[in-house]
């Protein structure tokens, strides 16, 4: 049995084909949760994380779906209920850049960007709550549901050349608290992560080469970029009954770049 206690639970994770997402799905399905990993073009990705779990032991399906459209998400939580039962962990990943200079930016990457991100983390969430509401919790949980966000640093600190992005998490961080609020008295327990610099994809220029990796590791006091497990781990623990008087928080795992790093010297 895991020290996290966790087994037998069933969490959908959002965009659980790569980075961030993926090393929470395999963090889970390490934990002995059955777990739905949605993709929306990486089938084959998604399909590889789950054949890991399956063969370390544990319980999982590949979803496909986009997080922005209503049907989709209504979707994917079926899928979930229909092989394992139940939802009991929604983990809302699902995340997309489109960077440009503010007046350069188009009204198609903006609505991208917020549709995917903060609309369709709404979407998921209000799917998970309708499902924790038609079930009991199990024996051995004592919240009747859980929501995790993956916000950003960037709900906290502005990013000039990336305005849409910044206004997703800054959207997505009331969003968090003020579902928090609705529903905790209803035993749903709703909270949120913020990755500082995270090495995946996503963001690959901004560490790939050693030049930019050095420029990136000045905003960051810890001395080193983060990888995906240390956003797993802690959504792990976020997901367990060890957490359970943590509601309509955030937990920054950035190393310290949330800490104004530029003022280390008196500003």
């Amino acid at each position: 049995m895991h020290w996290l206690g966790l087994e037998g639970r069933t969490a959908l994770v959002t965009g659980g084909s790569s980075g961030i997402g993926r090393a929470i799905a395999e963090e889970l399905g390490r934990c002995g949760v059955k777990v739905g990993v949605n993709y929306n073009s990486g089938q084959e990705a998604a399909e590889e994380v789950v054949r890991g779990i399956r063969d370390r032991g544990g319980e999982a399906i590949a979803i496909g779906g986009d997080v922005s459209k209503p049907e989709d998400c209504k979707a994917m939580v079926e899928q979930v209920v229909d092989r394992f039962g139940r939802l009991d962990i929604l983990v809302n990943n699902a995340g997309i850049q489109r960077d440009a200079p503010f007046t350069e930016l188009t009204l198609e990457d903006w609505r991208r960007v917020i549709d995917t991100n903060l609309t369709g983390a709404f979407l998921c969430a209000q799917e998970a709550v309708r499902r924790f509401r038609q079930q009991r919790p199990l024996p051995n949980a004592k919240a009747r549901g859980n929501i995790i966000f993956i916000n950003s640093v960037h709900q906290l600190i502005p990013w000039a050349g990336h305005v849409n992005y910044a206004a997703s998490k800054g959207g997505l961080k009331l969003l968090m608290e003020t579902l928090a609020q609705e529903v905790a008295h209803e035993k749903i327990r709703v909270n949120a992560i913020a990755p500082g610099a995270i090495r995946t994809p996503i963001n690959r220029p901004a560490w790939e080469e050693e030049s930019a990796l050095n420029e990136l590791l000045e905003l960051i006091p810890y001395g080193r970029i983060g990888e995906p497990e240390d956003v797993a781990n802690a959504a792990a623990w976020l997901a367990s009954d060890l957490s359970d008087y943590v509601i309509g928080a955030t937990l920054f795992i950035d190393g310290g770049m949330s800490l104004h790093p530029p003022f280390r010297e008196g500003g």
